[in-house]
């Protein structure tokens, strides 16, 4: 039985290693002519690289993209071609010091090689030619001299462990006796401008081959690291390592000799750990990685053909070959920002980006867009990138808010323990973001169709269903407004930063900071929207309510504001806990999610919707909700196309939001899509919420065309959101946001929800017309 059930994994081409699994079903007869291999991709990113002390460049990103794989926190680049002191080694590493990137080296572990019998040093910048080479999965080096040929492959075998195969062939018709050496040299500093952090790490020689030791720095702002977090080379092959301060040499004992148009091969890890423990368990391994290096090659192949399977299974998917360059872009993207358990983290999961200092972490609606992409080609991973977030799930015993009971928090890093309460360090409890967990959970079913994992998660979804009621409804009616938890972050500060007191001993509320959380916890951080001073004469601005218990205690805060993106997302995720209750046999439970989704739909149509203009809005009211005004005056954003991607529209309202959204002087500009329309007042271009086209807004905007049937127009715009994004078509990385009328990307780079978004629309618009909204509950008439 064991032996079949293994001949049917290897047919449905699903890879374990490392813990990392595909699931999937066979791919369809009419497709497997047209899937294409691994290695007809190559450098769809430019990961190039001459890295220094000093990381990032603009916008605090790393100034070169890099690939990592598996999970772990370390990365490679590949050398730049004129950075040829470089030559022989894989640039970087790129470490992760639990929430900080840091280059670790220029080149940590580069080999050198001379002849014996004639004492000449080969010189790798004569190789002619020099070809490098970042394939789906593996980075390749390749160097060609007169005797020798010089082959490098760099591929993850574990989620702490890269694996170096160093393949040297003799070209000549005599035999080669070589000594091949390997040296690095620590950078051990972390520059930002004109400041520099010393990093206090050392070298240590060892058996088989060198070991960098950390020392205890806990930086809040720039780098963490403790005395137990190791990076450890080892050599497959006996080796002697002299160590000089921040530089070392590791040599083989003996020359090696190689026979004519024969090779010699040898391998080297590389594992970067944060404990004690981890050291320990991965150091023991390491022998039998080596050993088995020639499977581990073969699985990594296999198991990255098994992405792009999963990837280009669908009938049409030879009509677009022109974007599949982009797909597997935003595949790598996802892969290389994949992090492993480590710190507070307890399951795998997607950062928003590898590249920016601050997205070292896990955010729940990045999160779940990552997932529903994800789950095409890796559902384990979506599944566990969901776990991540609903490990910190707020409980009732919970020692700081247990009010919040029910909630995802906002944000979690490697370090949680100095950010209880809010205040310090880069976890985040003051807000949620929008309710879209139900929305990724049901996706990953339908790839999967894993009920366990449908049960699990269930209980858990309503509980944060739920919890958007009971603390972000102030007026009790059954619309929520988006708010803050109480938090420390909210309180009045002096010039000491102590908090400021009323008469009573109690914490003065600072209202602006409560609306700074309200915005975070759109995800649309700085939106016309929530512009505190509002619009107009009759607008009262953005004010901030007390949401109470039935004891009267303070539990959280809204403004005011039932805003139109937030309830759309509400009634989307009633109708997939609607499914996923029939899935489960709770017909009395899909029944209730029925009625009180109708209820939204019914509140939204009435009171959120603008005939005059055929847009949806937020709605602004009073304090016990007995006046409420649609405001229109703010302008139109993206949050006005959510009600057709949650399907809440009639067909008429449909119609005239859709006339919006394709008029060109509205949101069908050159990179379409952007989160403000052009005719907003406060329409600026390259300002974060206020303007650039954030792609899982576009994503939504071209599910709500297909949901109505605009299958034409959402063609149009997919095609140009994938041809005027700067760099996308080339070898440039995803961004986090474009400027909509020259494609310019802005932000940070390789961002995670941007590539999911790529991912999704290359599958479901371009190659396929479905959308991953709700079918649970049905458009009007």
């Amino acid at each position: 039985m064991k032996k079949v059930k293994n001949r049917k994994l290897l047919k449905l081409g699903i890879v374990s290693i490392a813990s990392c699994f595909i699931f999937g079903s066979s791919i369809p007869v009419y497709a497997k002519a047209n899937l294409p291999k691994v290695t007809e991709f190559q450098n769809t990113l430019d990961i190039s690289a001459q890295p220094s002390e000093q990381i990032y460049g603009s916008y605090l990103t790393n100034k070169f993209n890099n690939f990592s794989d598996l999970g772990a926190w370390h990365g490679y680049y590949l050398p730049s071609y004129d950075a040829k002191e470089l030559y022989g080694g894989f640039a970087g590493p790129v470490i992760i010091a639990e929430e900080y990137p840091v280059n670790l080296a220029k080149t940590i572990n580069q080999i050198q090689i001379s002849n014996r019998d004639t004492g000449e040093k080969y010189d790798l910048r004569n190789s002619d030619p020099v070809d490098f080479t970042y394939y789906p999965g593996r980075l390749v080096q390749h160097y060609q001299l007169d005797d020798f040929d010089l082959t490098l492959n760099l591929i993850f075998v574990t989620n702490r462990t890269a694996m170096i195969k160093t393949e040297l062939k003799n070209n000549t018709n005599k035999a080669l006796n070589l000594d091949v050496y390997w040296q690095g040299e620590l950078l051990n500093t972390l520059a930002n401008g004109n400041n520099k952090l010393n990093l206090g790490q050392s070298l240590t020689a060892t058996k088989n081959g060198v070991q960098v030791n950390f020392s205890e720095i806990r930086d809040t702002w720039n780098y963490f690291a403790t005395d137990q977090a190791k990076y450890y080379i080892y050599h497959d092959q006996p080796v002697k390592t002299i160590v000089s301060g921040n530089k070392y040499e590791t040599r083989l004992n003996k020359p090696i000799k190689i026979k004519p148009n024969k090779s010699f091969t040898t391998y080297t890890t590389e594992s970067y750990t944060f404990t004690t423990k981890e050291f320990n368990q991965e150091k023991g391994k390491l022998k039998k990685y080596t050993k088995q290096a020639n499977k581990l090659f073969k699985q990594n192949e296999k198991r990255w053909q098994g992405y792009l399977d999963r990837t280009f299974n669908e009938k049409n998917d030879h009509n677009n070959l022109e974007y599949r360059h982009a797909a597997v872009k935003a595949m790598e993207t996802l892969m290389t920002n994949w992090r492993s358990p480590a710190g507070a983290i307890k399951h795998d999961g997607i950062v928003p980006s590898m590249s920016y200092k601050w997205f070292i972490g896990m955010w729940s609606w990045d999160s779940w867009k990552q997932a529903v992409a994800v789950a095409d080609f890796n559902p384990e991973l979506a599944k566990n990138n969901i776990r991540a977030l609903f490990d910190h799930q707020i409980q009732s015993n919970d020692n700081v808010r247990p009010q919040d009971e029910g909630a995802i928090i906002d944000a979690i890093f490697y370090n949680k323990e100095q950010a209880r309460g809010g205040d310090g360090g880069n976890w985040n409890e003051r807000n949620s973001k929008p309710p879209l967990a139900s929305w990724a959970v049901w996706n990953v079913y339908e790839q999967t169709n894993d009920k366990k994992f449908l049960k699990e998660m269930y209980p858990k979804l309503k509980q944060y269903h739920e919890w958007w009621y009971r603390n972000r409804d102030h007026d009790q009616n059954g619309i929520s407004e988006y708010g803050s938890t109480v938090s420390e972050a909210n309180w009045q500060r002096d010039e000491n930063y102590q908090i400021i007191k009323d008469e009573n001993g109690n914490p003065k509320l600072n209202p602006e900071a409560v609306i700074e959380a309200a915005a975070w916890e759109s995800g649309m951080d700085n939106a016309t929207r929530f512009d505190q001073e509002g619009v107009g004469k009759d607008d009262v601005g953005v004010q901030v309510f007390e949401n109470k218990n039935k004891d009267n205690k303070v539990i959280g805060y809204s403004i005011n504001q039932e805003s139109v993106d937030l309830n759309a997302y509400l009634y989307a995720e009633k109708a997939f806990l609607k499914s996923m209750a029939e899935e489960l046999n709770k017909p009395r439970e899909a029944k209730q999610f029925t009625k009180e989704a109708n209820y939204i739909k019914n509140y939204i149509s009435k009171n959120m919707y603008d005939q005059k203009t055929g847009y949806f809005y937020d709605l602004q009211i009073n304090e016990d909700g007995s006046k409420k005004k649609l405001l229109t005056n703010r302008g139109k954003g993206t949050e006005g196309w959510i009600p057709l991607w949650a399907k809440l529209a009639d067909k008429d309202q449909a119609g005239n939001v859709v006339e919006n959204m394709v008029d060109e002087n509205k949101f069908n500009t050159y990179m379409p899509f952007p989160t403000a329309s052009k005719d907003n007042p406060k329409y600026s271009p390259s300002h974060y919420w206020r303007g650039p086209v954030w792609m899982d807004q576009a994503l939504f905007g071209v599910e709500a065309l297909q949901n109505y049937g605009y299958n034409k127009e959402a063609r149009t715009l997919t095609e140009k959101l994938f041809n005027h994004a700067e760099g996308l078509m080339e070898d440039g990385p995803i961004r986090e946001n474009y400027n909509p009328e020259t494609g310019k990307g802005l932000s940070t780079k390789n961002f995670s929800w941007s590539a999911s978004s790529y991912y999704l629309l290359y599958k479901n618009s371009l190659v396929d017309q479905k959308t991953t909204s709700q079918d649970g509950l049905s458009i009007d008439k």
